[in-house]
């Protein structure tokens, strides 16, 4: 059997792999033939953007689709909104950033994810009190499975906490573009961390008593990099585990017995989000694993790879167990992580 593309500089996690075969579309021409093809030879197919969030075999017996279309075009824009598609390829911070010196915000609390657009609503990306919906408004995407393109509104996706309609439904939908609708009015918030302290400590450098988007936008880079590396400087695909979201009786009982818990509330629920990231650290497993995978001095939501291209899944799983167990014992919450787990076949698992 031949796997003749190394698609290792797809994944942020530094694993080695190789697959079958590596198709890169650059025209939204080529999505049907591709498939067409695809499935007249009976051939399995794995999406992958630019490998933030995925855990690769050492080989994968697939032909791996990286959807590289770039490009944007405003459809429409009005005294308090414009109306952006971006398309897939294009990368996600450039993204953000371009925004807000357009003067185009929303966006602002995303800086930084390491993410193309075309995966931003998989996941439903999202960070310091914002989701990658509250700014969205449709997605055109490839539907595998009937071989048709096809438009979904926010309500469509389905979207929840780090998930959708994506993520529910693996393999049956190429996205293609997003669209997203932009405030032209200043949008500030800054409520969740130290966003708004680091926000206030740019401006006032800049002699200003007023915080702008662009001020948040900088704090959270900031923080960001702060806390967590360069996946260049030490692999990583980011927060690995999802912060836990439990009943709020259970979130009581365990801050009478935590009082430094961390927690915060969901809207329009009475579940409570736990910070993951807290409850690792008072496991003792801040900068500690299974080496070569341990979690981050800064942060210890983020597993980090000490031994780049030759580290294994088996290594992270050996690691996740590690830290899932830990954290059990003591809070008795599993935590569950985030990265989609491909495997050698090419078939998928979301979660361990």
């Amino acid at each position: 059997m031949t796997f003749s593309a190394d698609i290792s500089p797809l994944n942020t996690m530094a694993l080695t792999c190789h697959a079958k075969e590596l198709v890169c579309l650059h025209s939204i021409d080529d999505v049907l033939p591709l498939f067409e093809r695809l499935n007249q030879n009976n051939m399995p197919f794995v999406i992958v953007s630019n490998g933030s969030n995925i855990i690769l075999p050492k080989t994968l017996d697939a032909t791996v689709i990286s959807p590289t279309l770039t490009g944007q075009n405003m459809l429409f824009e009005d005294d308090d909104f414009v109306h952006l598609e971006v398309m897939a390829g294009e990368v996600w911070h450039d993204f953000v950033v371009a925004s807000v010196e357009k003067g185009w915000y929303g966006l602002e609390n995303l800086a930084l994810i390491p993410s193309w657009v075309g995966a931003s609503p998989v996941q439903n990306i999202g960070a310091y009190g914002v989701q990658v919906e509250d700014v969205l408004e449709s997605v055109t995407a490839f539907h595998i499975p009937t071989m048709t393109f096809q438009t979904l509104s926010k309500a469509d996706c389905q979207f929840g906490y780090r998930d959708s309609i994506f993520k529910q439904q693996v393999g049956k939908w190429l996205i293609l573009s997003v669209t997203f609708k932009l405030h032209k009015k200043p949008l500030i918030n800054t409520k969740y961390g130290d966003v708004a302290k680091t926000a206030r400590e740019i401006a006032t450098a800049d002699n200003r008593h007023i915080i702008t988007p662009k001020d948040t936008m900088q704090a959270i880079i900031q923080i960001r990099q702060s806390k967590i590396p360069d996946v260049k400087d030490l692999p990583n695909c980011g927060s690995f585990f999802k912060n836990p979201i439990v009943k709020k009786a259970i979130a009581t009982d365990l801050k009478h017995q935590f009082p430094n818990l961390v927690t915060f509330a969901m809207p329009h629920s009475d579940d409570v989000k736990l910070a993951a990231g807290w409850l690792i650290d008072q496991s003792g497993l801040k900068g500690k694993g299974v080496f070569p995978i341990l979690t981050h001095i800064n942060q210890a939501l983020v597993l980090t790879n000490h031994a780049p291209f030759s580290a294994s899944q088996q290594d992270i799983k050996n690691a996740m167990q590690l830290i899932q167990d830990t954290v059990e014992q003591k809070f008795s919450i599993r935590l569950e992580p985030e990265p989609v787990w491909i495997e050698a076949d090419g078939s998928i698992r979301q979660t361990h």
